[in-house]
């Protein structure tokens, strides 16, 4: 089991099931990783909202972003691209929408946000990214319709 108490199989129903993601500070310069990670959901077949009121409204992979994690709703999984400090906000944000998952990229690790998470019934995964976690499980090239 990895240091986030979820297993693979875990981790897999939790990709498979989700349909919507808003990533909170998704990119539209090229070589930043939260940019390849939303073009590579948007690949899969997600509905993918880039979340950075730095963006202006501009958008990224043809998505039109949003300047809030409100302006995104309704969620089904908020990825989150920012630093370890500053992702418990994001957390209890996602948990005051609804969201039903939260995903903390490589390195960004909040063990207190994960319990406030997991006491509100929402699965949080930390320091893992979807697109790795995709190559590992051996998943399809694109989400199965109708889940």
């Amino acid at each position: 089991m990895a240091r986030d108490g979820l297993t693979d199989d875990q981790v897999r129903d939790l990709l498979l099931a989700t349909r919507r993601i808003a990533v909170v500070g998704a990119s539209d310069k090229p070589g930043r990783p939260s940019n390849g990670v939303f073009h590579f959901l948007l690949q899969r077949g997600y509905t993918a909202l880039p979340v950075n009121p730095a963006l202006g409204g501009r958008s990224v992979h043809g998505m039109g972003s949003v300047p809030s994690l409100e302006e995104a709703g309704p969620l089904d999984m908020v990825d989150v691209f920012r630093r370890s400090e500053e992702a418990g906000v994001v957390v209890d944000e996602a948990i005051r929408l609804g969201a039903k998952s939260i995903w903390l990229q490589l390195g960004v690790w909040d063990e207190a946000a994960a319990e406030r998470a997991r006491a509100a019934g929402v699965t949080i995964v930390m320091d893992r990214c979807p697109a790795i976690e995709w190559g590992k499980l051996g998943l399809p090239d694109r989400v199965p319709a109708g889940n």
